[in-house]
């Protein structure tokens, strides 16, 4: 049995040049799933995404999940697209090790956690406040540098990285520290910044939200004093008072500090997220 890919709609264009389109998983012409590809968004025309990759039950357990990944993987290529990525809930087992039977790397993993309705106390001693406009040129430039290079470490090329970079503080802080729903916090230590927390919202999925952690980071010579735990318990009395009842955040793979600390503070893991190269 031959198990293709048919076009389920026509390609969508962006003036960009971002592509998507879904297809239905046939074998031998019988339709048994669906699958959609596009071009990810804020990271350029060259980077692939594979989602909502479905098998109906009765064909489950035959690899028809695996030849349709494979069968993704070329139309990407023929796209243009020299990188593809996968977004796989945390609790799809078989999805997990499909991803890593294909040659898929993890590179980050989202996580959430349900905010009690008691928002935390903040600790004794550590004074945060909001940042100031004046430090905010400096401090986007470096947080634009930061993240970029967190993608280029983890194997995406340079121009895409920072293509994402530019895409997301763009969309993300139009207006700066006067963006509706966003809050910049320094934490200072000798009258002088320590460290930072941006937080805002999101959409997990259509009609549902979230306060989001889009950044936050300790200067290393204060990391381990605490500052990253009082951030964060900072961040779920922020969204906690914006009325959110979720919190959540974005990891990159092998940060094992960070992810040990959201761990402690009530965070699990809801969707890996992988990539792998197509060149």
């Amino acid at each position: 049995m031959t198990t293709t890919l048919r076009p389920a709609e026509p390609l969508q264009q962006t003036p960009d040049g971002g592509r998507s389109r879904t297809y239905d998983v046939c074998v031998n012409s019988r339709r048994v799933g669906s699958v959609h590809l596009s071009t990810a968004p804020g990271f350029g025309a060259a980077a692939g995404v594979i989602s909502r990759l479905a098998i109906d039950e009765p064909d489950r357990g035959r690899g028809r999940g695996t030849v349709a990944a494979l069968a993704s993987e070329e139309v990407l290529r023929g796209w243009g697209c020299v990188q593809v990525q996968i977004s796989v809930p945390a609790d799809a087992a078989p999805a997990l090790r499909m991803a890593r039977s294909l040659g898929y790397t993890e590179r980050s993993r989202n996580m959430l956690k349900e905010l009690p309705a008691q928002p935390p106390t903040l600790p004794e001693g550590v004074e945060i406040r909001p940042m100031t406009e004046a430090e905010y040129a400096g401090w986007r430039t470096r947080a634009m540098d930061g993240f970029a290079q967190s993608w280029i470490d983890r194997g995406v090329p340079e121009d895409q990285a920072r293509a994402k970079a530019e895409s997301s503080h763009r969309t993300l802080l139009p207006d700066g520290l006067a963006t509706p729903g966003t809050a910049i916090h320094v934490v200072v230590r000798d009258g002088r910044p320590a460290g930072h927390l941006w937080t805002g919202r999101i959409e997990l999925e259509p009609g549902r939200w979230a306060a989001f952690v889009y950044d936050i980071d300790v200067d290393e010579e204060h990391r381990g004093s605490g500052y990253g735990r009082a951030l964060m318990l900072l961040a779920e009395r922020v969204a906690r008072e914006a009325g959110e009842t979720l919190l959540g955040l974005h990891v990159f793979a092998g940060n094992t500090p960070a992810t040990g600390l959201y761990e402690s503070l009530g965070f699990r893991t809801t969707y890996v997220n992988s990539a792998k190269d197509l060149r």
